[in-house]
């Protein structure tokens, strides 16, 4: 092969590498687990080493470096400052390495994904699989199903696509919406793919009024304006724009009064708008909340790169007891994980690329003077691209989908793409290779590969061990067993220390012969992973447990006073605290622990009602002066 068809080559299999990420993300239910994003990963790690294959080997290779490059540059180089710093190293490394792959996935986009014909392939593959998840989730909203795969949703009655979460199901749609429309009216495509565009718009509106995602919505809506707001401006492109307002408005009205209104979800969904105070709403203001003040305790550096889940206990507030993973607002969860610094790089790169946006929009704005219909690939794209990331930015404000592997691979190639666009504008950016620069690349290249082979190799061992253990027909200690060959492979996994130790207590708790010694060794992996982990209430609750257990109560006060001090808002904590005031005899002292229990979870709480009435019996037989049950009973 000459050194044309060589570099062609490699482009093309670039191309078809982050076809493959941008495809299969979506489809494994947005790549959140983290065996899945192992494959991604795997992938990330295939588009750098072609990338390093095609500057060693095509003779003249050039760089493109637009202004963006700097601010992605400078968070890289910041998250792995950060990792060395922060308390939780294996959540900050796993957080970490997924920014570096993101980052190095955008490089490799605006250096590789160059042609003219490359643009709307992406584009297009991705509005044919966002139209094939939108028909599957029509499907779960007809059905009434929430299968998603070999899954299940909790989200009855709401479509969810190849999604857990219909809100980030609603973030695809949100985000392919404008791509489809933008190409409708303003690309350069044949008759066929024009009627396709106009069923795939169809299905894709219609599975997201069916997610019932009020964020998902109001983003789609800024998107499809900004798209129509834009081509208005354009006389070649107007009537179209204002025939499409008039389709949309009518018929998105009629299939909301005459078929969305009569359905139950929709109801609800309307009158939780309506209600200010509803529920979710408030559950994503204590969120909020929690992410400020987060932010405030650590203004400069933040809580540590994906820490807001594991920090949340010491600032949870009473009318929430889930787990809330992320702040809700991707915003405010970057100031919490990333300070000030990281939030002023970001904001610095949100800057540049409006910038660009701008000067790119000056060199590619169709002349009206040219004859011809104004069509143009290069313009459609532009067009939809910074509608779908207007999209995200605005549905991030009450929604953690950046977080979310597959929407955030999406948003970023459609970042890195419009950021090639900008070669229109500033051609200068781009520069022929020399030898030191091809091989600090591809020594940097290298490097990234290693590293995150490396890391992703030791996670696949240790999810393959997880998978074996995950078995519930197993005994206990076979569990542990293989749990332990898992902490091996990642002796930093605070978690897996935690869940060896609860299957140990478990063990402890059947009265066995051999039960003091199992709470002693689950005792040992309790203290494991309080030093991986130092804000986890849960090994310092199971601690606690294991004294009792040892009729040590004394020393267990000491253990439930931390757990307590770590997540003082958990109900679940305060019902084990109050088991522990009943295995010491200290009654008067248990039901005020239950009763604030049961204050901060009156709905699903049986252990705290359960042990009402035998503290309640305790505390009669106490006041007649008759002989009671003993202590712990």
């Amino acid at each position: 092969m000459n050194g044309e068809t060589t570099d062609r080559f490699f482009e093309s299999g670039i191309l078809a590498l982050v076809l493959a990420i941008l495809v299969f993300a979506p489809l494994a239910m947005g790549a959140v687990a983290p065996a899945l994003f192992l494959v991604v990963q795997a992938l990330i790690i295939a588009v750098m080493l072609l990338w390093a294959l095609r500057i060693v080997v095509t003779p003249k290779i050039k760089l493109y470096w637009p202004p963006l490059c700097w601010p992605v540059l400078i968070f890289a180089l910041y998250a792995i400052a950060r990792y060395f710093t922060a308390p939780i190293e294996y959540v900050a490394r796993f957080e970490v390495i997924q920014t570096l792959l993101y980052a190095f996935l955008f490089f490799a986009i605006v250096n590789n994904i160059t042609s003219r014909e490359s643009t709307p392939i992406v584009c297009l593959t991705l509005v044919f699989l966002a139209t094939g998840i939108a028909c599957y989730g029509i499907w779960q909203f007809l059905t009434h199903s929430s299968r998603v795969w070999n899954e299940f949703s909790p989200y009855v009655r709401r479509a969810t696509g190849t999604y857990i979460s219909p809100n980030n199901f609603s973030c695809l749609l949100e985000m392919t919406m404008p791509l489809a429309l933008a190409f409708l009216l303003a690309g350069r495509v044949k008759p066929f793919t024009r009627v396709w565009l106009c069923y795939a718009l169809l299905a894709m509106a219609a599975a997201l009024a069916m997610s019932f995602s009020r964020g998902g919505w109001v983003a789609a809506a800024a998107g499809i304006v900004a798209v129509l707001g834009i081509l208005i401006c354009h006389p070649k492109h107007r009537l179209a724009a204002v025939i499409m307002i008039v389709a949309l408005a009518a018929g998105g009205g009629f299939f909301i009064a005459n078929y969305l209104s009569r359905t139950l979800s929709y109801i609800q969904r309307v009158e939780s708008i309506e209600n200010s105070n509803s529920v979710d709403l408030e559950y994503r203001r204590e969120m909020w909340k929690a992410a400020d003040r987060m932010w405030a305790d650590n203004f400069w550096i933040g809580v540590g790169p994906a820490h807001y889940d594991y920090r949340f206990g010491q600032y949870r507030p009473e009318n929430v007891q889930a787990r809330p993973d992320r702040a809700h607002n991707d915003y405010l969860n970057l100031l919490a994980d990333w300070g000030t610094i990281g939030g002023i790089i970001v904001a610095a790169g949100m800057v540049v690329f409006t910038v660009g946006l701008i000067q790119t929009a000056k060199a590619i704005w169709p002349d009206k003077s040219e004859p011809g219909r104004g069509m143009s690939d290069r313009f459609a794209f532009f067009v939809g691209a910074s509608a779908a990331l207007l999209a995200l930015a605005i549905h991030s404000i009450i929604d953690f989908n950046l977080h979310i592997p597959a929407n955030a691979l999406i948003g970023l190639s459609l970042l890195a793409l419009l950021t090639v666009q900008w070669r229109f504008a500033t051609p200068g950016r781009k520069f022929e290779a020399g030898a030191i620069a091809r091989v600090l690349v591809v020594l940097v290249l290298a490097a990234g590969i290693a590293c995150f082979g490396y890391w992703g190799y030791r996670r696949g061992v240790e999810a393959s061990w997880q998978a074996r253990a995950s078995n519930h027909n197993l005994p206990w200690l076979d569990r542990a067993r293989l749990l332990e060959h898992a902490f091996a492979a990642e002796p930093t996994d605070f978690q897996v220390a935690y869940d060896i130790a609860e299957l140990h207590r478990q063990q402890s708790f059947l009265g066995n012969e051999d039960s003091e010694s199992q709470a002693h060794t689950a005792m040992q992996w309790y203290s494991r992973g309080m030093k991986l982990n130092p804000f986890d209430a849960y090994n310092w609750l199971g601690y606690g447990i294991c004294q009792d257990w040892l009729d040590q109560h004394d020393q267990a006060q000491s253990s439930f006073d931390q757990a307590q001090a770590l997540d003082p808002n958990n109900y679940f904590i305060a019902d084990w605290v109050a088991w522990h005031y009943v295995q010491a005899g200290d009654y008067p002292a248990a039901r005020v622990c239950l009763e604030r229990a049961i204050r901060l979870e009156p709905d699903v709480n049986p252990m705290a009602y359960n042990y009402w009435d035998i503290v309640q019996n305790k505390l009669i037989q106490q006041a007649s002066g008759r002989p009671g049950l003993p202590p712990g009973y």
